[in-house]
């Protein structure tokens, strides 16, 4: 006897999903809490586990179909009603990929006083690239067959592929995928760093290759054509509705936060060693903003028709880059966490935003934004501010230069350790005075660099 599976409620305001990706397929066995599929909603991408054991015996939502929440998605019974599937799977197609893992670091920090962008893909070593495509498909049938292209974007190379790849060294432009529609899977990136590794002349190709400057890797996606995912929709919806909805403009100011620096080489090591997290630079940013939105209320604000409401809590969302795209998790009651909770809230939030285990209530209820283009080397940007808030602060790149500082009364200079921070803001609610009175709020406590009783360790 089958057993039905639907979609699941994801979210108060959440009404309907887009089913993404299957990560089973039809006469596969399923355990229970088992990830079966991918589905994408306004609010986020996340997996639907198994609520039963069995086999899988019919799937009755293909990839790319939008249904509402309820709708039946599967069968799993005993494998007694499995239903042929119309085309014959290769032996590699019935490998089925498991659902991908977080990224070891979270993009939302800056673990360094000055980062630096990496390279997309780390480049092989050329004995590597020669046998790649050798090992990219497990069985003889598999390697002579090359998979057709469909909707289901073959481009796509989840965030463990990728991990994988770079910790081997293997290009992934140079592999052929094994997976259903031609995806790289995490065996053709094994298969391929086995093979280069056994190759006599692979460890001196690689120590030449150091030598020489690593280009960037090419996308797979240059010269061809994708859909827009369901997230990249609604990330564009919002952001045309945003500027079109709203008075926008941006106040920047420049921070001395040499103090922060100091303390946080005094400090890190054994910060990392209680919490398990490193300490960056973001907490700190997150600390002060959300002490200086209690003083200056109106940059934590909404407008509701001809009101404005004053929230009572600091509720800062924190965006997270993902391949699928900008998301926005919430540090709920940021005022009333020390740097610890800080730092641990937001690299948990990070990872499980990253795969795919955020539920969509962690997306709600943010009344302030914080964006760390830093992370990615940016100075500093003009970052759009996420409707119904107010404001959005984006925090750009700690760097070291020379400045005029005051010592003993004359000016001198010094190398300090500087960052620009840049608040967009509503006009139609905030003025500019507002945005300059909450930035030389933030500044003040972060040149101040008084941080050691709210270390929380």
């Amino acid at each position: 006897m089958s057993e039905s599976v639907s979609l699941p409620a994801l979210g108060e305001s959440v009404t309907e999903g887009t089913v993404t990706r299957w990560l089973k397929n039809v006469g596969d066995r399923v355990e229970v809490d088992e990830p079966l599929l991918e589905v994408s909603t306004d609010k986020v991408d996340t997996e639907i586990p198994s609520p039963v054991s069995g086999v899988i015996e019919e799937i009755l939502v293909q990839e790319d179909e939008t249904v509402e929440v309820g709708a039946e998605l599967v069968r799993i019974g005993d494998g007694s009603g499995v239903s042929v599937p119309a085309q014959p799977e290769t032996a590699a197609e019935q490998t089925t990929e498991v659902a991908p893992t977080a990224e070891t670091t979270p993009s939302v920090d800056a673990d360094s006083e000055q980062e630096v962008p990496a390279p997309a893909e780390p480049e092989p070593a050329p004995a590597a690239e020669k046998s790649a495509p050798r090992s990219a498909s497990p069985t003889p049938a598999a390697e002579s067959a090359t998979p057709e292209p469909t909707d289901s974007n073959p481009g796509y190379v989840t965030p463990l592929v990728r991990k994988l790849a770079s910790e081997h060294g293997v290009d992934l432009t140079s592999l052929t995928g094994t997976g259903v529609g031609g995806r790289i899977r995490k065996q053709d990136v094994l298969d391929a760093a086995a093979t280069a590794a056994a190759s006599p002349v692979s460890a001196p190709a690689a120590a030449e290759a150091k030598a020489v400057r690593t280009p960037l890797a090419t996308s797979p996606l240059r010269g061809t054509t994708q859909p827009m995912s369901r997230l990249r929709k609604v990330l564009a919806q919002r952001a045309v509705e945003s500027m079109q909805a709203s008075a926008q403009l941006t106040s920047v100011i420049e921070v001395d936060v040499t103090a922060v620096a100091r303390f946080r080489d005094l400090v890190k090591k054994t910060f990392q060693e209680k919490t398990g997290t490193k300490l960056s630079f973001l907490p700190f940013f997150a600390l002060a903003a959300a002490e200086a939105l209690k003083a200056y209320p109106v940059i934590n604000s909404t407008l509701d028709g001809d009101s404005i409401l004053y929230p009572d809590h600091e509720n800062i969302s924190i965006a997270v880059d993902t391949e699928r795209g900008l998301l926005t998790p919430v540090l709920k009651n940021a005022s009333e966490l020390n740097l610890a909770q800080i730092a641990t809230t937001i690299g948990d939030l990070a990872e499980r935003t990253r795969s795919n285990k955020l539920k969509p209530d962690e997306l709600a209820g943010g009344t302030f934004t914080l964006t760390n283009t830093g992370s990615r080397g940016a100075l500093f940007d003009t970052p759009v501010v996420f409707l119904p808030q107010t404001a959005i602060l984006g925090t750009g790149v700690v760097t070291k230069k020379p400045a005029v500082v005051q010592v003993d009364g004359a000016d001198a200079i010094a190398i300090r350790s500087t960052v620009f921070l840049a608040l967009s803001y509503d006009h139609r609610t905030v003025d500019g005075a507002d945005a300059a009175r909450f930035l030389v709020a933030v500044k003040d406590r972060l040149e101040e660099g008084a941080f050691e009783t709210d270390l929380g360790i």
